[in-house]
């Protein structure tokens, strides 16, 4: 990508909750020189959004993602774009197909497996031919999960220890729930409802595979769990359960591991849980987890098959575009704690902890970051439908690491 475009970096959805969060970080994360601009569908939103945040000198791109030629225009000015933009599946495709056209690379928050999987179906061949870097999930969901794992990858590697095996992801956080994440998982419902082949791509481990053919055989991978974590490291105490975006995050890692020719192994098994604590309510607590995964996709996807279900949902979850205030972004924090084993029985030990709220400063910071890579780093020798880990690597990782987030690995006794 040569400098002959007008802006190295555009924010699309930049006047709603998060792409503003996004774009405050930016202000004071990207290099003085760094030409960005903020894009949506109102010049007067736009206008107050950036003023709101001093960024005077920034552009600003009317583009409406309901308009495919106005999303080919602004992919065309600009090095690379951050989305925010969702529910992915209803509103993001059209941004994917300008991106892959133009050249442009491109970051979003995604959750949503059914959107990927079209994106990969429809745009992977169009990117690769034309340089642009797509890379889905890079928030919360899934930079700490794909990263941790990459990581521990590179050391192995490091220390010729073998390859991964049994790998499994420990969340602890505190933080909420966006209501565009909410929203997100309604529009895969939804789409499930009105087609029941989706289904198969929510609930199979490798439907995100670059390479159907090349899926290893390591016998069933559930996504629940519900079990003492020394059954996932003897050092471990208390009980973990099913982590809420575990179906979405091991897909992306096993993604990360066929587009880097399965590079962590053919026995590598992945999955996540989430922390209960080891109080002696830690069992129920555990369980209480999953069972409240369980029962959520089950309400949501039955409620979502009818007009009147889809009304009572609007009633009762948070809207899209909104989020909680200064002090409850601040105070929030997480940690996801990765632990595997090797081929040569090594054991490795990958943290991930960053301040704010997961879902909203973190995530900003996140997204904020892998824009600025692609802006301003990008590998050139991988193209197409990405992961962060295989787009960004080495490279997001020094750069969160930079922006005060820890990573780090090191070996168990």
């Amino acid at each position: 990508m040569t400098d002959t475009r007008e802006f190295d970096l555009i924010v699309f959805g930049a006047t709603g909750f998060v792409g503003k969060l996004t774009a405050q970080y930016l202000l004071g994360a990207a290099p003085a020189a760094a030409r960005i601009a903020l894009a949506g569908r109102s010049e007067h939103k736009l206008t107050a959004v950036r003023d709101e945040i001093g960024a005077h000198d920034w552009g600003l791109v009317v583009a409406d993602s309901t308009d495919q030629g106005s999303l080919d225009a602004l992919a065309a000015r600009t090095t690379a774009v951050v989305t925010t933009v969702g529910p992915y599946l209803r509103y993001g495709m059209p941004m994917v197909a300008a991106c892959a056209k133009n050249g442009t690379h491109y970051a979003d928050l995604t959750g949503e497996p059914l959107f990927i999987r079209e994106a990969i179906d429809s745009y992977h061949d169009e990117a690769a031919r034309t340089g642009a870097k797509i890379v889905n999930s890079c928030g919360y969901d899934s930079v700490p999960s794909d990263l941790s794992v990459y990581q521990l990858y590179r050391r192995t590697v490091a220390d010729n220890t073998g390859e991964l095996g049994d790998t499994t992801l420990i969340a602890t956080l505190r933080g909420g729930v966006s209501g565009g994440t909410i929203d997100s998982g309604r529009a895969m419902m939804e789409a499930v409802a009105a087609d029941k082949s989706k289904g198969a791509i929510l609930s199979h481990p490798y439907s995100l595979s670059p390479d159907k053919s090349m899926d290893p055989d390591v016998g069933r991978q559930s996504d629940l769990v519900l079990e003492r974590a020394r059954e996932i490291d003897p050092s471990l105490d208390g009980w973990v359960g099913t982590f809420v975006m575990a179906a979405h995050n091991t897909k992306i890692v096993r993604r990360s591991n066929g587009l880097l020719g399965w590079a962590y192994g053919k026995n590598f098994r992945y999955r996540e849980t989430m922390g209960a604590g080891n109080s002696p309510w830690a069992p129920v607590v555990a369980a209480g987890i999953s069972g409240g995964v369980v029962a959520g996709m089950a309400a949501g996807g039955l409620l979502s098959r009818f007009r009147a279900g889809r009304a009572l949902l609007d009633r009762i979850l948070p809207a899209p575009g909104t989020g909680p205030g200064e002090r409850t972004r601040e105070n929030g924090w997480f940690r996801m704690r990765t632990y595997t084993r090797t081929s040569s029985g090594a054991r490795y030990l990958a943290t991930f902890a960053g301040q704010g709220d997961p879902g909203y400063k973190a995530t900003a910071v996140l997204l904020g970051e892998s824009g600025l890579a692609l802006a301003f780093d990008p590998k050139p020798e991988i193209a197409g439908i990405l992961t962060p880990a295989a787009a960004m690597g080495d490279i997001l990782t020094e750069r969160l690491r930079a922006a005060g987030m820890t990573i780090a690995v090191e070996p168990l006794a």
